[in-house]
């Protein structure tokens, strides 16, 4: 493989401008069904990787039983779809569907037995996303997965 092919391609992908508001350190404050009436605090990280060509999330909640992941975010420029792939320490990897519009992030994933869906709404100049979760195991039924808020550390 030539090496300056490899360079040349590390970019700006112009796909994920929309995702400039979320680049940055945020500790986070998340709720979880699993333990009710309980704020479990952690923290995330969004950078962009290859360039600009792809972000990367980072998190972790400092909780036992909560899993640290990541996820890549990236497009497919023939059909316009931003997609974000996440593993995490558990070696759960999955593929969700993105959309951006007016300041609101969302992904999620339909698949028979665990199907996701989280909202994050950009708030406070960009220094505050509230971000909200719910799972459908049943193929009919909606209940909360985790709900977090980020504040922007840097």
């Amino acid at each position: 493989m030539k090496k300056q092919g490899v360079i040349n391609a590390q970019i700006a992908n112009p796909a994920l401008n929309q995702f400039n508001a979320l680049v940055g350190e945020w500790k986070t404050a998340s709720t979880h069904p699993a333990v009710p009436h309980k704020v479990l605090a952690g923290r995330s990280a969004f950078e962009w990787i290859e360039g600009g060509a792809f972000l990367k999330w980072y998190l972790e909640v400092d909780e036992e039983g909560f899993p640290a992941g990541m996820g890549i975010f990236g497009s497919d420029d023939a059909t316009g779809e931003l997609v974000m792939l996440f593993f995490d320490e558990r070696k759960v990897s999955r593929k969700y569907e993105v959309s951006v519009e007016d300041n609101v992030v969302k992904w999620w994933r339909n698949v028979p037995g665990f199907s996701q869906r989280y909202n994050w709404t950009i708030t406070d100049n960009g220094n505050t996303i509230i971000g909200k979760g719910e799972l459908c195991e049943d193929g009919k039924t909606w209940g909360k997965d985790l709900d977090q808020t980020f504040t922007r550390v840097k």
